[in-house]
């Protein structure tokens, strides 16, 4: 009976141990390899194709008439010469532009699927599909700050280290030199610490951007 009873508050205790709801890094780890498998695609913010680069964004150094020509260089993207009706003082007019357009290549690239960022003003922006990079893992849960809320709602900021899957092509010096925050990314991994929010629900920590 005694041995019985010795084992039931050893479950209870190892139960009460493991409660996905307490603040601690077992649990951390478990919603931040949650998060990273579903949102730790990092992209290139090429979210709709064709991407059309005029002569006008060519002469002012646009950031399509910087980037295109580059993973056009890398053999993921193709252009064309298309004519479009464009807009401006009030009038319209047909002109040329560079038409840009995934290449058998670029699509091995292509995410189909819904991706969100952070805005500036703090709401979540939802696209359908990017062009990406690099797929991010978890390395390691550094620590985190548990920031006053005025809902009273739980959060939890964690920092943390990462692995990283990179495509071949971000070793390109011309890449890195156009898209610096995907080199940036991709050299410190191991090193570089992020940072994500979470809160607290009934089954647990979870992302705030899931």
């Amino acid at each position: 009976m005694k041995t019985i009873s010795c084992l039931f508050l050893s479950l209870f205790a190892l139960s009460a141990c493991n409660n996905t709801t307490d603040l601690n890094k077992e649990n951390l780890t478990i919603a931040m390899q949650t998060y990273l498998a579903k949102r730790g695609d990092l992209c290139l913010a090429k979210n709709v194709w064709p991407i059309d680069v005029t002569q006008k964004e060519i002469d002012a150094g646009g950031r399509n008439a910087i980037q295109m020509p580059i993973l056009e260089k890398m053999g993921l993207v193709k252009y064309s010469i298309a004519t479009v009706t464009a807009s401006e003082d009030g009038k319209s007019a047909e002109i040329k532009v560079r038409r840009y357009e995934l290449s058998d290549e670029g699509k091995k690239y292509y995410l189909n699927k819904e991706m969100r960022s952070l805005k500036s003003d703090g709401d979540i922006k939802i696209q359908q599909g990017d062009l990406c990079a690099a797929k991010l893992s978890l390395d390691k849960i550094i620590g985190w700050d548990t920031p006053k809320t005025t809902t009273g709602e739980k959060m939890a900021i964690v920092n943390y280290t990462y692995h990283i899957d990179a495509a071949p092509w971000t070793k390109d010096i011309d890449v890195q030199h156009v898209f610096p925050m995907v080199d940036r990314i991709v050299k410190g991994a191991g090193t570089m610490q992020l940072q994500e929010s979470f809160k607290l629900t009934p089954q647990g920590w979870v992302a705030v951007d899931l």
